[in-house]
């Protein structure tokens, strides 16, 4: 064969290469994936929240005096809301079902802390650990050592712990009653892009969350003091290995939330209060923040950004935070954030259904300050308060970092 003939040959298969190969599901990184191909949206999603909501592309209603929206954003998805009205301010593919990476964990928190009190002390099996994705983020927990359920939040909130996830679902009955009772909740919250595979996170086969769903799970999870606690919190102490006669030592473990910290040349973001952070080679960068500015609280979320800027999931985010607390009263909405079902009108008269939560309606903005000294959060734990009203304009102060 010519030499010719063979370097034809050899190009050709190269060229094939990237068509055959598929990239393996890995845990959280801060490498981004190789360049490739972008994928579109489609042409029609979910019109939960609104029929806008549903269109692909960037929705946005700018009224007198409203500032444009920022240039430099590359998500593939994202939303700015507010916390309290449930306003959708803007948004751009919102309900594009896309990997959630571990900004999932927001929901594995809202499902079974609850269900675990704080001070209960759990000694770790081998088989609790069996299951943890090769290359998972890991908080440390060891076998044959114990662990408060705080120690395991701890680290599930601040080092996103695969290791500690799957302990506290072993501890919730198993890691399939999990990830059942966590697709449940979300249908609860209305969260129907979500189809949970693994409670952590971790790349697999059909997991996928959206924009829209994941600050649906955010502000349900934020009108709960312990998640807001072990959210906002930004170093901690997490328990070591115990040698017999020796006091256990512990070692610091640091939130690896960017615009709470400030590292890796992100500075803290004024009034941020979490909430989640993810990065995995299939889902690319994921983040979903509240943060609080003169009594106005908004939530965003941005998924995949692909721009190449370093740590640019935290920068679109601080950039539509930006934005938004610049336009608030400026826009018109273009959705909203839906209530959960148990908090929907039944037929009967318009009494709640469900667990007696009542139907959410826009509350009033509320005129409580607290800049520095309060977070203010998305509001009422479905208080049948009122019937027809889902209170959405409570606040809880979170204490200071």
């Amino acid at each position: 064969m010519s030499a010719l003939k063979k370097t034809a040959l050899t190009v050709t298969a190269a060229a094939l290469l990237p068509v055959l190969t598929v990239a393996p599901a890995s845990a959280d990184t801060e490498h981004r994936p190789a360049e490739k191909k972008q994928p579109i949206p489609p042409a029609a999603m979910s019109s939960v929240g609104g029929a806008q909501l549903g269109k692909p592309g960037t929705q946005v209603s700018l009224g007198p005096g409203a500032p444009v929206l920022p240039k430099d954003l590359s998500g593939r998805s994202w939303i700015v809301a507010d916390a309290e009205s449930g306003d959708v301010l803007a948004s751009h593919n919102a309900h594009w079902r896309l990997p959630p990476a571990s900004t999932l964990k927001m929901l594995f928190a809202d499902t079974v802390l609850p269900r675990l009190p704080q001070d209960e002390i759990h000694e770790v099996t081998n088989a609790e650990l069996a299951d943890v994705g090769e290359g998972s983020s890991l908080v440390g927990v060891k076998e044959k050592q114990t662990y408060s359920v705080h120690d395991l939040w701890l680290g599930v909130f601040l080092r996103s712990g695969n290791d500690a996830v799957h302990v506290l679902a072993s501890m919730n009955g198993g890691v399939a009653k999990t990830v059942m009772d966590m697709q449940q909740h979300a249908d609860e919250l209305q969260a129907l892009d979500t189809h949970v595979v693994s409670p952590d996170g971790y790349d697999a086969n059909g997991q996928v969350s959206s924009a829209y769903d994941l600050t649906l799970i955010a502000r349900s999870g934020m009108q709960k003091k312990d998640f807001r606690e072990y959210c906002s919190t930004a170093r901690a102490k997490f328990p070591g290995v115990e040698a017999a006669g020796k006091a256990r030592e512990t070692f610091e473990i640091q939130n690896t939330n960017r615009l709470l910290t400030g590292d890796s040349g992100i500075s803290p973001y004024k009034g941020i209060a979490g909430v989640k952070n993810g990065n995995t080679s299939h889902a690319g960068a994921t983040f979903t923040g509240v943060a609080e500015r003169d009594g106005k609280v908004l939530l965003v979320t941005v998924m995949n950004p692909d721009s190449g800027e370093s740590q640019a999931v935290y920068k679109e985010a601080g950039r539509l935070l930006d934005w938004g607390f610049a336009a608030a009263g400026k826009v018109k909405p273009v959705g909203e954030l839906v209530p959960p079902k148990s908090a929907t009108p039944s037929s009967d008269g318009g009494k709640p259904a469900g667990n007696g939560a009542p139907a959410k309606t826009h509350a009033g903005k509320s005129g409580a300050g607290g800049a520095g000294t309060a977070i203010a959060v998305t509001g009422g734990a479905l208080l049948a308060l009122a019937a027809g009203v889902f209170l959405v304009n409570r606040r809880w102060p979170l204490r200071r970092r």
